[in-house]
C-alpha cells in the first residue's frame, strides 16, 4: 500500500480528516484538496490536519474543486491511484435557504472533478454520497437498488445528481466508479451543527435542546470509524460500478439519543419542542448487506460506545482551548 496515492477532497472536514489519518497511518500517500470555507469554524479544521501535516506522506493544496486549473495541476504534480471525493456543501436545512450554492459546489464541482479525472488513468473514483438521497422511501430498509424519485431538500437532490454524474462518466469513459452514501455520520471532529455535537453541547450548557416534531423520528447512525473502514474496503476492493450503503444498521429514535447523551454527561436535558422542519426526513436505515457481502464493511461501534467517545473527544478538544 504504501506505494498507492489517494486524493482525498474536503480532506480537512470531519470524515475526510479521519480518512487521510487512517491512510497515512497505514502507509498509505494522501494528498488533501480543501479550500476551508467558513460554513463552519475553519480553525476546527486546521486543528483536523495538524498531526496529518507533519507526515511526509501527506500534501496540502489549499483550494476549491470548482478551480479546473488547481486541479488540472494537482493531477499533474503527482501520480494520482485514488480519488475519494468528499468534498461539498453540506446541511439539508441550510439547501434550502441557498439552494444555488449547492447546485455550484456538490454538483458543478464534482463534474469538474470528473471532467479532470477522465483525462489521467486512476484505479478508483469513489464519491461521497448520503441517506438523503433516498427521500421519502417507505420500503425498509434501504436497500441500494431502490428506483429514487424523491428527494425533499436540494441538499439531497444535488448528492442524487453527482451520483447520477458518476454512472454517466463511468459509462462514457470507463472510469471505475464508488458510490458511498453514508448514514448520519458522527464521532470526533463532527461539525458542531450536528445534532449529536449540537446536543452535547447544549446539555453541558444547560440551554434548552430543540427537538423538531414530535422526537419520534429515527436514524441510523454510523460512528466515524466504521465509516472510514468502509471508505477504504471500497478502494480497495475490485469492482466497475457499484453503490454502497454505509450504515450501522440499527435505529435510534431522537428522544433516545437525546437520553444516552445524557446519561454519559451525567445531566438531565432540558427539550424544547419545535415544528418539525422542512427538508427533514422522518427516517433513515440502511441495508449494509451488499457492503457485508462485496466490501467485508462490519460496523463495530455501537451507539452508546459511540456516543462515549465522542464525548470524551469533545472534552479533550475543549481543555485545549
Amino acid at each position: 500500500m504504501n506505494e498507492k496515492t489517494v486524493l482525498v477532497t474536503g480532506g480537512a472536514g470531519f470524515i475526510g480528516s479521519n480518512l487521510c489519518d487512517t491512510l497515512l497511518d497505514e502507509g498509505w500517500k494522501v494528498i488533501n484538496i480543501d479550500n476551508f470555507n467558513d460554513f463552519y469554524d475553519p480553525l476546527m479544521k486546521r486543528n483536523n490536519i495538524k498531526n496529518s501535516l507533519t507526515n511526509k506522506n501527506y500534501k496540502l493544496y489549499i483550494g476549491d474543486i470548482r478551480d479546473r486549473r488547481l486541479l488540472e495541476k494537482v493531477f499533474k504534480e503527482n501520480k494520482i491511484d485514488y480519488v475519494v471525493h468528499l468534498a461539498a456543501l453540506a446541511g439539508v436545512r441550510t439547501s434550502l435557504l441557498s439552494p444555488l450554492d449547492y447546485v455550484d459546489v456538490d454538483i458543478s464541482g464534482t463534474v469538474n472533478l470528473l471532467e479532470t479525472v477522465k483525462n489521467f488513468s486512476i484505479k478508483k473514483f469513489i464519491l461521497g454520497s448520503s441517506s438523503s438521497v433516498y427521500g421519502l422511501t417507505k420500503k425498509l430498509p434501504f436497500n441500494e437498488g431502490e428506483n429514487l424519485n424523491l428527494q425533499i431538500s436540494p441538499y439531497a437532490v444535488a448528492k442524487r445528481a453527482a451520483e447520477l454524474y458518476c454512472v454517466s462518466y463511468n459509462y462514457l469513459y470507463g472510469i471505475p466508479v464508488g458510490v458511498l452514501r453514508f448514514f448520519t455520520v458522527y464521532g470526533p471532529r463532527q461539525r458542531p451543527e450536528m445534532a449529536i455535537h449540537k446536543f452535547t453541547r447544549l446539555i453541558i450548557s444547560g440551554d434548552k435542546v430543540p427537538i423538531f416534531g414530535d422526537g419520534a423520528s429515527k436514524r441510523d447512525y454510523t460512528y466515524v470509524t466504521d465509516i472510514v473502514d468502509g471508505i477504504i474496503k471500497a478502494i480497495i476492493t475490485d469492482y466497475n460500478f457499484e453503490i454502497f450503503n454505509l450504515g450501522s444498521g440499527h435505529l435510534i429514535e431522537l428522544l433516545d439519543l437525546v437520553s444516552i447523551i445524557s446519561e454519559k454527561l451525567g445531566k438531565k436535558a432540558d427539550v424544547k419542542f419545535l415544528p418539525e422542519q422542512k427538508g427533514d426526513v422522518p427516517l433513515t436505515f440502511a441495508d449494509i448487506s451488499k457492503a457485508k457481502i462485496i466490501l467485508d464493511y462490519n460496523p463495530s461501534t455501537n451507539i452508546e460506545e459511540g456516543i462515549e467517545k465522542f464525548i470524551n473527544w469533545y472534552f479533550e478538544e475543549n481543555k485545549r482551548r
